[in-house]
């Protein structure tokens, strides 16, 4: 037992610890909010990678709650010590387990690099001993770094514009407080470039692919998606014209060669582009708050789609309970509630003069910062934070 007393350490858009409570709570809430509705008889094998957090959590809970799936969760965590405690994710994770167990459910989590061969071997030989072929793969990985596990070298990917500085409004917190800063980039190199496609790129999620095909764990009517983003021109030059645009346009070609190469008569592959969202790793992206507020100020809570929302509405869209709502170019659309012409007309009017903005209407900012709080386990509804927390939980699964 190790209870202890915690209070958040922040700095700026970093917390670097979590509560294990106020973390467990934001699972279970997630858990309510898209269930239950499995239908009966032969329950789907899914593996989900970045199963954690963000738009990997809600898909895995809206899958295991609307569509009954079992099989096996990836994330990479950390455990708590003496003088830290575990990543937020670590408890989400203990506390999915618990809610699965309880709900006569079965599936698995493997704490480990999902880059690294290691883990697919891990991984598959799990699958092919207690699940056997994968129906669904969903691809949500969220890292600042991979090691190429075919050289061994380390890559680190980077928030940058292509070809041109970067200068624009964002929001900072001063002890909680919404206030307007600017934020500049310089534009990155080729090699910066190239290195943020070989994190967040689709070269990962194609081994994944392959990996499965070549130990014959492909399901009938496999299908695969990896979560992109396009997002609003107001932070194009920062995002879908960045650095991480080029990655995302890399993982975007990837679904088409899977699709035409690999998958061709055995399954299908798609990118799905998810609405705006409160996450760890949007969170990172200059200007990207106070885009988010904004919008938020713009559709209020009735016209906000959460990620869960967006993943019950993915799920549908796979299993066939609706049909697929695919762009021109094949991806999987659930952000038109964010890019709705109306809507972006308006954010562009407040973006023009965000500090009177934030001055006429600081909820969309109290909101976000709410929000990303609770990422990491705080300010959650209900919890006591004035008591001791146990921090020493256990992994629910494999871990290496």
């Amino acid at each position: 037992m190790s209870i202890q007393q915690i209070t958040p350490k922040q700095r700026g858009y970093l917390i670097v610890n979590s509560h294990p409570t106020g973390s467990e709570a934001t699972a279970d809430r997630l858990w309510q909010r898209v269930g239950p509705a499995a239908p009966a008889g032969r329950a789907p094998v899914a593996l989900v990678l970045g199963a954690s957090a963000g738009y990997g959590l809600a898909l895995l809970l809206a899958g295991l709650r609307r569509q009954g799936i079992r099989g096996v969760g990836v994330a990479y965590e950390t455990p708590a010590t003496e003088r830290r405690t575990a990543t937020a994710g670590w408890y989400r994770t203990a506390a999915v387990a618990d809610l699965v167990e309880r709900d006569g459910g079965d599936f698995t989590f493997v704490n480990a690099d999902a880059y690294a061969d290691a883990t697919r071997t891990e991984v598959l030989e799990l699958l092919a001993e207690r699940y056997g072929p994968v129906d669904y793969l969903v691809y949500s990985l969220a890292s600042p770094r991979r090691t190429d596990p075919a050289t061994g070298e380390v890559h680190h990917s980077v928030i940058k514009p292509l070809g041109s500085p970067y200068t624009s409004p964002s929001l900072l917190f001063e002890d909680g407080a919404p206030q307007i800063g600017t934020v500049d980039l310089t534009p990155a190199d080729e090699a910066e470039q190239a290195a943020t496609v070989k994190v967040m790129g689709g070269e990962d999620w194609q081994l994944w692919v392959r990996a499965l095909a070549d130990s014959d764990l492909l399901g009938p009517g496999f299908i695969t998606v990896a979560l992109s983003y396009v997002g609003s021109e107001i932070t194009a030059p920062v995002y879908r014209q960045g650095t991480i645009g080029a990655a995302k346009e890399h993982l975007e070609a990837s679904a088409g060669e899977l699709q035409t190469g690999l998958l061709a008569g055995r399954g299908r592959a798609f990118t799905v582009v998810a609405g705006a969202a409160v996450t760890q790793a949007s969170t990172a992206i200059p200007s990207i708050a106070l885009y988010t507020s904004l919008l938020r100020n713009v559709l209020g809570e009735d016209g906000w789609r959460t990620t869960d929302d967006q993943a019950v509405d993915l799920w549908e869209q796979l299993t066939g309970a609706k049909e697929l709502t695919l762009d021109e170019r094949g991806r999987i659309r659930l952000d038109g509630w964010e890019l709705e012409a109306g809507v972006q007309d308006r954010v562009r009017e407040l973006w023009a003069d965000p500090a009177a903005a934030l001055a006429a209407d600081p909820a969309g900012a109290a909101w976000f910062y709410n929000q990303f709080r609770q990422l990491y386990g705080w300010d959650v509804p209900g919890v006591d934070y004035t008591t001791g927390a146990e921090t020493a939980v256990a992994w629910p699964g494999r871990q290496r």
